[in-house]
């Protein structure tokens, strides 16, 4: 199993960036950051700044979207950052939720999701593709290489995870949601007449190694409020007794709202519908046995990466966990 971790980029950058490197030595392979930039500072130019801080990882947005960057210019990002430090960027994407949302834009509709990641991909890895009926090619891209997972929960979105996305993003850490999703794209793929084993799965979701477990999940109860603003979309969607199990649906029936000012934050009061065995569910909390057993559950299932969330008040104490007595075991 590889490990990444995931950050915001809060000011100052330079404490990301610090943070980014102590996580390389103690065995994380990758980098992630949100990508609203409204809330918090631009991740592309911070990107730089970390490939240059660190010798192997791989640096990406966990996630971007179709909407708020041109889809050439989220490319050449990508194309250019491979240029300076060989091709150790990665794109992971979705429809969508507080970068838009917050500039008064609704999530971006998986067919546009769909073109976008084949157009990134494709202008990344120096590929003629079309963009508003013109046909466009990077022309200084050399051995460009952009591996692009999208991260989905609905039948729909994990449909198209399994016929064109290169990896699959659960934001969840619940073993039978991840039974439930990653089989679902496993099938698409299969359809689609493609090899399911190629696809790379990675479960994205709060870690907190400690103890007292009714304060790590105070600590971490804001995951459950964020899922369940994709999760109220798919109840929308598909209605509460739809095809989406009932475990992952049933919990927002208490939510009256979302205040993202508060987004992704350890005390986010729009998170107070929360229930605890939701927040145990969802995350991995407790001793470090706690953490090597959950993941190596989820690695049954399928999961080749564990991508694990610092907001909240013991980052360093659970990171430096992790590369002491997590990855060592399960790496």
């Amino acid at each position: 199993m590889d490990f990444g971790v995931v950050m915001q980029t809060d000011p100052p950058a330079a404490k990301l960036i610090d943070t980014m490197r102590q996580a390389e030595q103690l065995g994380f392979g990758y980098g992630w950051t949100f990508d609203s930039t409204v809330l918090w500072q631009e991740p592309f130019v911070i990107y730089s700044r970390i490939l240059a801080a660190t010798e192997r990882m791989t640096v990406g947005p966990l996630v971007t979207n179709p909407g708020t960057r041109d889809w050439s210019v989220l490319a050449s990002l990508f194309a250019t950052l491979n240029d300076m430090y060989g091709n150790r960027t990665i794109c992971a994407i979705g429809r969508g939720d507080s970068a838009l949302r917050v500039v008064g834009r609704k999530p971006e509709t998986l067919a546009s999701v769909a073109a976008c990641m084949r157009a990134v991909k494709d202008l990344a890895e120096g590929r003629e593709t079309v963009l508003n009926g013109i046909p466009v090619k990077i022309p200084w891209v050399t051995d460009g290489k952009l591996p692009v997972w999208m991260a989905a929960y609905g039948p729909k979105a994990l449909k198209v995870v399994g016929e064109q996305a290169d990896g699959f993003v659960l934001q969840c850490a619940d073993p039978d949601i991840a039974r439930w999703t990653i089989g679902s794209v496993k099938e698409a793929a299969k359809a689609a007449g493609r090899d399911p084993d190629q696809i790379t799965v990675c479960v994205s979701a709060p870690a907190y190694v400690a103890e007292d477990l009714d304060h790590a999940r105070e600590q971490t109860r804001w995951f459950g409020g964020m899922v369940g603003n994709h999760v109220a979309d798919l109840v929308a969607r598909y209605g509460a007794d739809g095809p989406v199990p009932r475990a992952l649906t049933d919990y927002i029936k208490g939510r009256e709202g979302y205040d993202y000012s508060h987004h992704g934050r350890a005390g986010n009061p729009s998170t107070e519908f929360v229930p605890d065995d939701i927040v145990d569910r969802f995350c991995v909390l407790g001793s470090a046995q706690a953490h090597r057993e959950r993941l190596a559950e989820l690695a049954e299932i399928g999961v080749d990466q564990f991508a694990l969330y610092l907001m909240h008040d013991q980052s360093e104490q659970t990171l430096w966990a992790y590369g002491q007595d997590v990855i060592p075991v399960l790496r």
